[in-house]
């Protein structure tokens, strides 16, 4: 599908609940305090674009392009990013809210989490090889057959991720947090 370009354009205070955002392939394009909530902004295209202080909440990303995007101070609860393309899948999320968000399946090496909520997020199956969790909670998080090989949880918490039915070699953990990793085993530590 040949999708319109919109480059370069800066969308502010924009209510897409009751509007639908045009489909296109927007570029270089910056969104601010706009709400999203429960809307579609399926089948469009954002490369090298900013969320900024957006509710994307409940959002249908269905075979959406997210290659090189940032997710700043936004609302992302509920979101299926497993149903967006994955192809140059590339994102990158600081300060948001992503509780029962869905990644599952998808591979997102190298995505960067700082300072998140992400209360029972689906990462079943997922590959997030070489991907780092700073300062992220994890509290229900679903780590089921994953991939975190390589992957920084130095600074994340509440995380429960069993060893045995995931990939983390490799990867890193603090003192404070490799209780996350043995509470799977029902041990008491002192």
């Amino acid at each position: 599908m040949n999708l319109p370009l919109v480059d370069n354009q800066h969308f502010r205070n924009h209510d897409y609940t009751s509007i639908i955002l045009s489909k296109a392939e927007y570029s270089n394009c910056t969104f601010t305090n706009c709400n999203f909530e429960n809307s579609d902004i399926s089948n469009n295209s954002f490369l090298e674009c900013e969320f900024i202080e957006c509710n994307l909440s409940n959002t249908n990303v269905a075979h959406t392009i997210f290659n090189d995007v940032a997710f700043n101070n936004c609302k992302l609860v509920g979101v299926l990013f497993q149903n967006c393309d994955d192809f140059l899948l590339n994102f990158g999320f600081t300060n948001c809210i992503l509780n029962l968000s869905s990644f599952y399946q998808l591979k997102i090496n190298r995505t960067t989490f700082t300072d998140c909520k992400m209360h029972q997020v689906d990462f079943t199956g997922a590959e997030i090889k070489n991907a780092a969790f700073n300062n992220i909670d994890l509290k229900g998080a679903i780590f089921e057959e994953t991939n975190l090989e390589n992957t920084d949880f130095s600074t994340a918490f509440n995380f429960s991720i069993h060893p045995s039915t995931n990939k983390i070699k490799n990867a890193i953990f603090s003192k404070d947090n490799c209780f996350g990793l043995l509470s799977a085993f029902k041990i008491k530590i002192k």
